[in-house]
């Protein structure tokens, strides 16, 4: 999937074909790290990194190691989000984002085309400017693995998305090693993290020990060799190698959620008349917290909006949520009226349908749908309890009393 962006990134001029990764990596410390960002400012990129802003660490534009969350750390648990004080000088010592790169990507809101009312009837101009390229600094690997799943998504079918190609072809993606899950984190479980896989153009992974504080950095495309090429780099020992491979180790086994996936498509297929659809239905708000923070859905809509005067319409499309009834209107009605088949709706694509459409899952581990769900729904242990009543089913032979959705919706 990277050489398809890179045949879009060829036709504006910008080189993204897969490099060969550095064998033993270089070492930058914290002068050094000041430095990449004044190259990238230099080679015009806006560089968008993780900041603390109103309590929260968001993702917005970076111009010194100051803007960065220096001893800044995060608490997440089901419907808990706090930032907390680490009381070190790490930079990237927290989990994620309360937002992934999504909307960089993939915006919230995008103007398609404006109308205006002339004398001679209306003209109608579309939106195709060209975005400024953009550096994202400090990508986790199950972002990062979001965002592949979206070139896949969006850039592989036949209706390709212009909009997120000609931004993904302008993006360059510097991703850091997670050393600190949080409690709702399972990246592990799902094979993209705590270090960052492909799709990478440099990878960063933060030593903070007794030999001082420091970056591993690995290039793994022409950009970010090029880029790298460019710095103060000293070549990286073996201890700093050990070191880095530490990180990974520990912030493996500090998950704070875990599950299984070696049988989920077959596990959620087979549950589709499960009771837990009920279970959960009582508890979801339907509020579509989960989707709007989820890094790989990708569900819109169209909204047409005009002017008081009724001169200028205009044609935006808009996030969208399956978890919303009117997503799934037809001329008929909603197909999913009930809470209970939408929660299905959605489980169920992006554990099951989603790899008999795309070849990989939906989920990356992030753990966000957990963390700013109000009514705390977990993913993890839904997706247990779904093989806990499988186990049963398949312990207690089917009767006439046997429960099944207590909905048409299908």
């Amino acid at each position: 999937m990277r050489d398809k962006v890179a045949t879009l990134a060829s036709e504006f001029g910008l080189d993204m074909t897969p490099g060969v990764l550095m064998a033993s990596g270089a070492i930058l410390d914290s002068t050094g790290l000041q430095a990449l960002l004044d190259a990238l400012h230099t080679r015009g990129y806006q560089v968008l990194g993780p900041t603390l802003r109103d309590g929260a660490l968001v993702l917005a534009e970076i111009s010194t190691l100051d803007d960065l969350p220096r001893g800044i750390g995060d608490e997440q648990a089901a419907g808990h989000y706090r930032t907390r004080p680490r009381g070190d000088e790490s930079l990237f010592g927290f989990a994620a984002t309360a937002q992934s790169a999504k909307p960089l990507l993939f915006p919230a809101d995008e103007l398609l085309w404006r109308g205006t009312r002339t004398d001679s009837g209306f003209d109608v101009t579309r939106e195709t400017g060209e975005p400024a390229p953009v550096a994202l600094l400090g990508v986790r690997g199950c972002d990062l693995a979001a965002i592949n799943i979206h070139d896949t998504v969006l850039l592989s079918r036949n209706a390709m998305d212009v909009h997120y190609a000609s931004r993904r072809a302008r993006s360059l993606l510097i991703a850091v090693t997670c050393a600190t899950p949080a409690g709702t984190c399972f990246c592990a479980s799902m094979g993209t993290g705590p270090r960052p896989g492909e799709g990478a153009d440099l990878i960063l992974t933060e030593l903070l020990d007794a030999d001082g504080h420091r970056f591993l950095v690995e290039s793994h495309s022409p950009a970010g060799a090029d880029l790298l090429a460019s710095l103060p780099t000293v070549e990286a020992t073996a201890a700093d190698q050990e070191a880095a491979q530490g990180v990974v180790t520990s912030a493996t086994t500090q998950m704070g959620r875990q599950m299984r996936t070696d049988d989920l498509r077959d596990l959620l297929y087979a549950s589709a008349e499960s009771p837990r659809w009920s279970d959960v239905a009582e508890r979801c708000l339907a509020c579509t917290n989960c989707t709007m923070v989820c890094p790989t859905c990708f569900c819109t809509s169209v909204e047409d909006v005009s002017d008081l005067s009724g001169d200028v319409d205009e044609r935006h499309r808009v996030w969208d949520s399956c978890f919303s009834m009117e997503y799934s209107r037809l001329h008929g009605g909603a197909v999913r009226t009930s809470t209970s088949a939408r929660y299905r709706q959605w489980l169920t694509h992006k554990l099951a349908a989603w790899p008999d459409q795309f070849g990989m899952s939906g989920c990356v581990g992030c753990g966000r749908c957990i963390t700013w769900c109000p009514a705390s729904i977990d993913i993890t242990a839904e997706v247990t309890a779904l093989r806990e009543d499988a186990a049963h089913r398949e312990a207690t032979p089917a009767g006439p009393g046997t429960p099944s959705l207590p909905n048409t919706d299908r």
